[in-house]
C-alpha cells in the first residue's frame, strides 16, 4: 500500500478542488497504476490464449517473408 499525505486546495465555496502530493508519492502512484495496467493486459492475453505455440524459428521465417 502506498502511503500518501495529500494536501487539498479548496475553491471559494470550500469544496476540495485540487490535490498536492510530493513528487515521490505521485511517482509511486503512477508506478502502481502502470503495474496494475500490466496485470490487466496479462489477464486479457491469458483469456485469449488458445494454447497454440509455434517455434521461434518459424516465427522469424514468417516475419522475414512478410516484411520482404
Amino acid at each position: 500500500m502506498i502511503n500518501v499525505h495529500p494536501q487539498y486546495i479548496k475553491d471559494a465555496e470550500g469544496n476540495k478542488s485540487l490535490v498536492i502530493l510530493s513528487a515521490k508519492e505521485f511517482e509511486a502512484i503512477i508506478k502502481e497504476l502502470e503495474d496494475l495496467d500490466d496485470i490487466r493486459l496479462y489477464d486479457e492475453a491469458k483469456k485469449e490464449d488458445d494454447g497454440e505455440r509455434i517455434p521461434f524459428s518459424k516465427y522469424l521465417k514468417h516475419r522475414k517473408a512478410k516484411n520482404g
